[in-house]
């Protein structure tokens, strides 16, 4: 049986390549299951400190796998459960996630992209909330990671309309960090996770950890970032970067 998620490690920079390009990468609930565990398992491991997430054979992920979708609540439930546990994996990791999309980023594929930290997309990539197309919502926390990048307003459009957003478009509004050539995504994806896992470790999870935090308000974020700060100035990653600045030289942080 083919694996549905391929493995792979260059350096500090983890790769996780969806792996079922005979259906476009659509994941069933055992795919979610092994996606989930590879991204428990680079969270946990030190030797990881950035992932890449991308598709097989130029495309990222068409969505859910819908001829493995049932009516049964029972099974409904689990298959939510375990986005979720995704959702969650992606956006309160402390490890950064690039996602690399080729083609498209159907769905579910749009959910994976959206709580990822950064977007690299082809120029021909499509993004579309396909959902409505099934008379199903969004899932998988795309109310708040589409809502986080684009705003509310155009993520409600989205999600009720299921309209195609181009890759420029989608960069315009805010959903992809950058737009490349088709043949140059994952290149520029594993550069920037590598730029990624060079920076301070702490740091990275310490701004990811206030991103994601549940309240967003002014006194609840001054207070995230004056408690992260304080840890922060007194580790060992800060000893190094202000020596590296005074030394005029690169830092090397060790986390």
């Amino acid at each position: 049986m083919t694996d549905p998620v391929l493995v792979a490690q260059d350096g500090p920079v983890r790769t996780l390549t969806l792996n079922r390009p005979s259906r476009r990468n659509a994941l069933d609930l055992d795919d979610r299951r092994v996606l989930l565990a590879a991204l428990l398992d680079a969270e946990g491991d030190h030797s990881c400190r950035a992932v890449v997430l991308t598709g097989a054979q130029g495309v990222f992920c068409a969505g859910g796998d819908i001829r493995s979708m049932s009516r049964d609540r029972d099974v409904a439930r689990a298959r939510l459960a375990v986005v979720n546990d995704i959702a969650r994996a992606l956006v309160r990791s402390p490890k950064p996630v690039v996602a690399a999309v080729e083609s498209g980023a159907f769905g579910l594929g749009l959910s994976l992209a959206a709580a990822s930290d950064y977007v690299v997309a082809a120029a021909d990539a499509r993004f579309v909330a396909s959902f409505a197309k099934l008379g199903l919502t969004a899932d998988t926390g795309l109310f708040w990671s589409l809502s986080q990048r684009i705003g509310p307003g155009r993520a409600k459009e989205l999600i009720l309309l299921a309209g195609e957003l181009t890759a420029e478009r989608a960069h315009r509004m805010g959903l992809v960090s950058e737009v490349v050539p088709g043949t140059e995504v994952l290149e520029r994806a594993m550069e920037r996770a590598g730029q990624l896992a060079a920076a301070s470790p702490a740091m990275v999870a310490g701004t990811k950890k206030i991103f994601a935090q549940e309240r967003q308000d002014l006194e609840s974020v001054l207070a995230a970032e004056a408690e992260i700060q304080v840890e922060l100035l007194a580790g060992d990653d800060f000893a190094e970067g202000r020596a590296a600045f005074l030394e005029r030289r690169a830092p090397t942080f060790t986390g």
